[in-house]
């Protein structure tokens, strides 16, 4: 298949407005924004891990500096903050919680830390919403933790990797409610968990080293698997290392893989839809990608996160 882009040339790593491009199954797919440049200072990134997005569609971006920067979804910066430790690890998973509107949160796994931390979306630490802090496999210890979401109910469902390939379950007052998974490619089980979204009264889980899509029913105290969907390749409908996953309007689930460096477009089922993007560096090709989002426009946010920048895609 072709992979074609039409690139404009980006100095100096500044935001700039693209003419198209196209890597689809199905049709022209626009790359209209490409912003964000390596760096230390507000604005800038090195090696971005997580995204997500509220409900004013600002974007809450974490960096292996430990800063959590936030933008408008044109890429203006409007305020950063630090995390609360950095060394020994950066945060590699972020969720907006905005299941009280008088109270919104925003969700961070603090991954060597084996905690989720919680903070306003102004930067101030909640340190009574902690979940998590102790190393261990008990339930509510954590190996390293990839990423924390909430349900309607508020409910938490906190993933994690490493001495433990699980997921488990907490109350909205953060009593440990369940725990399932475990190391291993059988159904339920899990290798590297690596991003969880919810989506009404379903949990979509990114079964990174399984290279799958993993979909659980929440009407259960313990969620029940519905379904599983994904093979190891590089080819349309294939996965490699699925980091992350969002779900549109129209009920389709993107996912992004770091390894085979693009977006995929599926049915709930697993059908694709459509694709794009391909290794490299000009506008419309990625490296190493960890994160993608959805905003209220329906056009979506790609973390390229070593290539350490974010990409809008009008539609794909």
């Amino acid at each position: 298949m072709s992979r074609r882009v039409a690139l404009q040339a980006i100095t100096g790593g500044l935001t700039l407005p693209l003419a198209g491009g196209c890597v689809s199954t199905i049709g022209p797919s626009e790359v209209d924004l490409v912003w964000g440049r390596r760096g230390f200072t507000d604005g800038r990134f090195l090696k971005p891990r997580a995204i997500t997005i509220d409900p004013l569609d600002q974007l809450y971006i974490v960096d292996t500096t430990g800063r959590i920067q936030v933008f408008d979804v044109d890429g203006n910066h409007l305020r950063t903050w630090k995390t609360l430790d950095t060394a020994n690890g950066r945060p590699t998973g972020l969720a907006f919680d905005n299941t009280d509107p008088e109270s919104p949160r925003l969700l961070v796994a603090d991954t060597h830390y084996y905690r989720m931390l919680v903070y306003s979306p102004t930067g101030e630490l909640q340190t009574d919403q902690q979940i998590g802090g102790v190393s261990g496999f008990e339930p509510g210890q954590f190996a390293f933790v990839t990423d924390a979401v909430i349900d309607t109910k508020g409910n938490h469902y906190i993933g994690e990797y490493g001495a433990s390939d699980r997921v488990q379950k907490f109350d909205r007052d953060g009593k440990f409610v369940a725990q399932w998974g475990g190391t291993g490619s059988q159904p339920g089980q899990f290798l590297r968990p690596q991003s969880l979204v919810v989506d009404g009264s379903t949990l979509w889980i990114a079964d990174a080293c399984n290279h799958r899509i993993a979909r659980y029913d929440l009407d259960h105290t313990t969620p029940k698997l519905v379904s599983l969907w994904g093979t190891e390749g590089d080819g349309p409908g294939q996965l490699h290392y699925p980091y992350d996953l969002a779900i549109d309007s129209d009920g389709s689930v993107i996912v992004c893989e770091y390894g085979n460096q693009r977006l995929q477009r599926f049915t709930p089922d697993g059908k694709v839809l459509s694709y794009w993007g391909s290794p490299g560096h000009a506008p419309g090709q990625l490296y190493q990608p960890w994160g993608v989002v959805v905003d209220s426009r329906q056009r979506v946010h790609v973390l390229d996160s070593n290539n350490h920048r974010v990409q809008r895609l009008a539609a794909f």
